[in-house]
């Protein structure tokens, strides 16, 4: 051992200062933890600017150690391929160092920290010597020198590679990405999943919502600005900042008023370009905080979430491409604004009011009477509109989601909604809807998530309920899979 051990020492005096040179460097990178702390606060704009070059930077390293073995062992055959390999190899270290760079100036600028971004950022320092010691032992084995260090190097290589990429991409994905999906019995048989057993509303409907849009950031890997939602507890704790829900008080919170901007806004959440929270999901959010954010209450006033009934087929819309000059005049102006759901035309159009709620009536709603088939989604809530807004909203044929919570709606119009055979969302919360109006919404088959939150047809809490519920959307009392109090 000791004469193999020699065997590595360089004998020329150039050959040993590069040695001694790459030593200081990685007692440098391994040092790096210690010497810059990652604090959990952001920090300078340009180390953010720098550092976001990370998530295109890494490819190349990764692509070019994949690489590396393959040659080295096609180069036993083809002896041009192994000389390729040590320009590949002295490539793949440049490109470590690199990435490893960006990557702390992503992390300590933007304020990441957290037991994941640790983990990240060892496995980055230990990829990136793994790969310098490749590179100062690859000439001694090219010289049939040293004939098992190098081989055994590179599978150390790629192991720390492997554990690298998977600490990155449960960052950016969670750690759930991979087993989102899976089938329940192979879940059971893997014993995965984290989420709390537990009957309770946050449980069911709450907790997913966290897990799957916001754990990645604010997970057990990561946590940004010091807030995990991971777990009930951790989330009612908050972060830096302080609290992040006000039990008893959505528009105090702060989770409810991120995920409630516009989605260009600087500080919206889900943030780093994930899409923003389904309608009924952020009415849950609304619903569970306004009565009090608790882990155990099992339902909640003024919800029905009818998660028995199967999906309905979503209808692409018509071509509107001779009204885009229109709609794009509409997002330049003050007024209300329509917004593509997405690039692809036949996903429809979103109505957004928010900029003009306290001046938007029934009649600027009958405005957009030639743009009906083609929406799919009208945020009307707050506004002014009455019930012969109906008159207007029946004509919206591929229309999903409707909000009119906290309206001057009564619910005499509800009848006229019957032939909207897409729209599964409807929140009248805040309204003067009664359980006699309320009951008309039974002939519409599609609709699935019904909110009555403060108003007459909100049915008792389940612990002064009647024995004769208010009738649901379909006219049930109490379905085995709804949550209807």
């Amino acid at each position: 051992m000791a004469n193999r051990a020699l065997q590595l020492l360089p004998a020329k005096q150039s050959t040993r200062i590069l040695w001694g040179t790459s030593l200081g460097l990685s007692l440098l990178l391994l040092s790096l933890p210690w010497l810059v702390k990652l604090d959990g606060h952001p920090h300078a704009d340009w180390q953010q600017f720098l550092g976001r070059f990370h998530p295109l930077a890494v490819h190349l390293p990764i692509g070019l150690l994949v690489l590396l073995p393959l040659l080295e062992v096609a180069g036993a055959l083809r002896p041009a391929l192994r000389e390729a390999a040590g320009l590949v190899l002295a490539l793949a270290f440049a490109a470590c160092l690199l990435t490893l760079s960006l990557g702390f100036l992503l992390a300590y600028g933007s304020g990441d920290a957290g037991a994941g971004v640790t983990r990240h950022l060892w496995g980055g320092i230990v990829l990136t010597i793994v790969v310098l010691i490749c590179l100062l032992t690859r000439p001694q084995w090219n010289a049939h020198g040293a004939r098992y260090t190098y081989p055994a190097l590179l599978a150390c290589m790629l192991l720390a590679l492997l554990f690298t990429a998977h600490q990155g991409g449960s960052l950016v994905y969670g750690n759930n990405y991979l087993t989102q999906y899976m089938p329940a019995g192979m879940k059971r048989v893997l014993a995965l999943g984290s989420a709390p057993s537990s009957t309770s509303f946050y449980a069911r409907h709450i907790y997913p919502i966290l897990d799957s849009n916001c754990s990645s950031c604010h997970g057990e890997g990561q946590a940004k600005g010091g807030l995990r939602m991971d777990s009930f507890e951790l989330l009612m704790k908050g972060g830096q900042d302080g609290p992040v829900i006000v039990a008893g008080s959505s528009a105090k919170s702060v989770l409810f008023q991120r995920i409630t901007l516009p989605p260009d806004h600087k500080q919206f959440m889900p943030a780093e370009g994930r899409p923003p929270l389904q309608p009924d999901e952020i009415a849950w959010i609304k619903a569970w905080i306004d009565q009090g954010a608790s882990p155990t209450l099992a339902k909640l006033a003024g919800v029905t979430i009818r998660e028995e009934l199967p999906e309905v087929p979503i209808e692409p819309v018509g071509d509107y491409s001779s009204l885009m000059p229109e709609i794009r005049k509409m997002e330049q102006g003050q007024g209300a604004k329509l917004k593509q759901v997405s690039a692809k035309p036949s996903d429809g159009l979103i109505l957004f009011t928010v900029d003009t709620a306290s001046t938007f009536d029934d009649a600027q709603l009958a405005r957009f009477q030639k743009f009906a088939p083609y929406i799919v989604e009208a945020e009307l809530d707050r506004t002014e509109v009455t019930d012969a807004s109906f008159d207007t909203l029946k004509q919206f044929t591929h229309l999903r989601a409707l909000h009119l919570e906290e309206t001057k709606i009564t619910g005499a119009g509800l009848p006229k909604l019957a032939s909207l055979s897409h729209l599964s969302y409807l929140n009248l919360s805040g309204t003067q809807v009664t359980a006699a109006s309320a009951a008309s919404l039974n002939s519409i088959k599609s609709l699935r998530h019904v909110y009555l939150y403060n108003t007459p047809a909100q049915p008792a809490p389940a612990s002064a309920q009647a024995p004769q519920p208010a009738p649901t959307a379909r006219g049930e009392t109490q379905p085995k899979e709804k949550s209807t109090l």
